[in-house]
């Protein structure tokens, strides 16, 4: 017997698995459910979903752009850290999920409700990213789950109580796959991606042109940083859902940003997923350029040394957690003088950085040229090197 639910704010994305958890909660709760649908970029029809959601039993559906605040709070504070998951991913979904989750407990208090729902599977990441970010702003809330409750445990299932309820879904038996998209990434799980062996096909890509058929000439670009963040391309000021769409179109035309791999998921299991992140793969070349003359050695060092750390709370769902709140003060702070223009070549799947300039440089031409100086003197080294080998020189002492 499920537990008496009043009223569920479910986060509702349009697909499958959410359209029908919308009839499924309606059904085996007997409840009122509203829905959450956040922009933050996917290309989707918002007042499509909104009918559907209607259509489907919604009493009502909230539907918000959240793109800004997505691009400014959430991917620029982690491209301020560079933060990159197992060496490749650029956290698109784990970055949109604690956003979500935020905004639909603070729509559970407006609309009183005593629940909310998510239509991530007890398989994957999302569940958890959903639901410490839901803990985190309010403790007491329930939670439905529907994936670890219900029978229906596979997409074919799911197609199937679509068809029977008449809910109109994208996806079908040929192209089962799993899809996220917002202003960062697209990603593509599931059905025929399942076999790590298998190539991923060029059908299902739609943020980029294949490196084979982009342009055969290269483009330049020009990208401005204050305090780590980009603020202006090619000259051009933009705000930062503007400045992310503008480098997904140039990536995307010169089919920059594509990534397959097989990572190691939160709950334990390996999973293989396909992303495309064009400007968010410009956005992090051109940064780490930036820092490389503006950012003292030993604080890059200390920075990197923290970015896996950044990367799995991130990835893990612990946006809201003190350990992260610690982190991402400390990279503010290391960012203050991370401002400059940096120059990149765009070029069949490949993003060149060709120069780099700052009025905060720590790079000093006087010091490092080859050519005679009147600032160095090369036999200061002689010292440096015999103190920093006179450990080195003891322990082959003791050894003989």
């Amino acid at each position: 017997m499920a537990a008496k639910i009043n009223k569920v704010v479910l986060a509702y994305s349009g697909g499958l698995d959410t359209s029908v958890i919308l009839k499924w909660l309606i059904e085996t709760y007997d409840c009122e459910v509203v829905t959450f649908s956040a922009a933050i970029g996917q290309e989707d029809d918002l007042e499509e979903i909104k009918d559907n959601a209607h259509k489907t039993g919604a009493s009502q559906a909230y539907i918000e752009d959240l793109c800004e605040e997505f691009v400014n709070d959430y991917v620029f504070a982690a491209f301020r850290a560079n933060a990159i998951y197992e060496g490749q991913y650029l956290l698109g979904t784990s970055l949109a999920r604690p956003l979500i989750a935020k905004r639909q407990i603070e729509i559970a208090h407006l609309e009183k409700a005593d629940a909310v729902s998510h239509g991530a599977t007890g398989k994957g990441n999302d569940q958890v990213r959903f639901e410490l970010g839901y803990l985190a702003h309010d403790p007491g809330i329930k939670i439905i789950a529907p994936w670890r409750e219900w029978d229906l445990n596979s997409r074919t299932a799911l197609m199937d109580f679509a068809a029977r309820h008449g809910i109109a879904v994208q996806a079908t038996h040929d192209k089962p796959y799993s899809t996220d998209s917002n202003l960062l990434h697209i990603s593509y799980e599931g059905g025929i991606l399942e076999d790590p062996w298998a190539e991923a096909p060029e059908d299902i890509f739609t943020l980029t042109v294949s490196p084979k058929q982009a342009p055969d000439k290269p483009e330049i670009v020009e990208l401005t940083f204050q305090s780590g963040n980009p603020v202006r391309l090619n000259g051009n000021d933009l705000s930062p859902a503007n400045m992310l769409r503008a480098l997904n179109t140039l990536g995307g035309k010169h089919g920059i940003g594509r990534v397959d791999l097989v990572e190691n998921r939160f709950v334990g299991m390996k999973s293989r997923g396909v992303y495309e992140t064009p400007g968010g793969t410009i956005l992090r070349a051109a940064h780490l350029a930036m820092e490389s003359i503006t950012l003292d050695r030993e604080v890059v060092h200390l920075r990197d040394s923290l970015i896996p750390k950044y990367a799995q709370l991130v990835y893990n769902g612990f946006w809201f957690a003190p350990e992260m709140q610690l982190l991402q003060n400390m990279i503010d702070m290391t960012q203050q003088n991370v401002s400059g223009t940096v120059r990149l070549e765009l070029y069949k799947g490949n993003c060149r950085i060709l120069g780099r300039k700052s009025d905060r440089s720590l790079y000093r031409e006087d010091f490092a040229t080859f050519e005679d100086d009147q600032v160095y003197n090369q036999k200061d080294a002689e010292g440096f090197i015999r103190l920093n080998a006179l450990r080195l020189r003891i322990q082959k002492l003791i050894e003989k």
